[in-house]
């Protein structure tokens, strides 16, 4: 990080505080609900993030942090729990936070506290497998797989690499199978909206809907006209300003999935797309 980034990021707050002060006509901003966006990897997380600062427009709130919260860095190391846990309680109040967390016991616990407000994203697992290798062969440098990647002769070869995983010569990366291991226990959770990245794209309207519910639900009367904050969501979500976006497409998998890949990923996944309702049989 650059020292301007870093200026600009110190600043960043009072700048966004400066301009919910004006927008909302006040000083305090602890009436709404605490959020928390959180998101499977190259799932969509800048999407929900786009919906999120639209959020600030339609309720009292003063900005989304910067930063996600991270289970896993983008080094790879893992964050000790305590330091998510301080991460999480340190969000400012009036404060949108989001981040990529595994539902560990702590994680759950203090997310879905009473009053708080969570949304989980998720994708299809053969779309997120291509994302996820152009985004670490073309988009990531530093990301663990890139040289890897890079040294296969072709996307086949990377792709199947993705779907089984790799565990050798000092390079480490689950199966698909295991990937959605943790999707799961967030599905589990009574207290957490989870939400398709392919309803948010193809269903939008009723997502973004069924999102302002899920705030009204604590007992928050949100303060912009249902209509009207609607249209405002919808013009937040602009996916193309995300710096990782590639295509912003849902079902892209068929594009690049070959039987042969297909093959592969009932052998290692067995039924992980029908009982994520993907599919309603392994033939497909």
């Amino acid at each position: 990080m650059t020292i301007s980034q870093s200026i600009r990021r110190a600043i960043r707050p009072a700048g966004k505080t400066a301009q919910a002060i004006a927008r909302w006509m006040r000083l305090s901003f602890n009436d709404a609900p605490p959020i928390f966006g959180n998101a499977k990897p190259k799932s969509g997380s800048h999407l929900l993030l786009q919906v999120l600062n639209g959020f600030t427009r339609i309720m009292p709130y003063r900005y989304v942090e910067a930063e996600p919260i991270r289970t896993i860095t983008k080094n790879g190391t893992r964050n000790m729990q305590d330091e998510i846990l301080t991460e999480l309680k340190r969000i400012p109040s009036g404060v949108i936070g989001w981040g990529y967390l595994d539902a560990t016991p702590a994680n759950v616990s203090f997310l879905t506290q009473s009053g708080r407000v969570n949304y989980f994203i998720y994708r299809d697992p053969r779309d997120l497998l291509v994302s996820q290798v152009f985004f670490a062969t073309d988009m990531h440098e530093e990301h663990g797989m890139h040289d890897f990647y890079q040294s296969l002769p072709d996307f086949s070869e990377r792709l199947k690499i993705a779907i089984t995983g790799i565990d050798r010569d000092g390079l480490y990366m689950v199966s698909v199978k295991q990937r959605y291991e943790g999707v799961f226990q967030w599905l589990a959770q009574t207290n957490v909206m989870c939400i398709r990245f392919e309803d948010l794209v193809g269903n939008r309207d009723a997502t973004l809907s069924a999102m302002l519910d899920e705030v009204e639900k604590t007992g928050y009367k949100i303060p912009t006209p249902r209509e009207q904050a609607l249209s405002i969501l919808v013009d937040a979500i602009q996916p193309k300003k995300s710096h990782t976006f590639r295509s912003g497409k849902t079902g892209g998998w068929r594009e690049y999935f070959s039987d042969e890949h297909k093959r592969l990923f009932k052998e290692v996944a067995g039924d992980l797309l029908v009982r994520l309702g993907y599919e309603k049989t392994n033939d497909w």
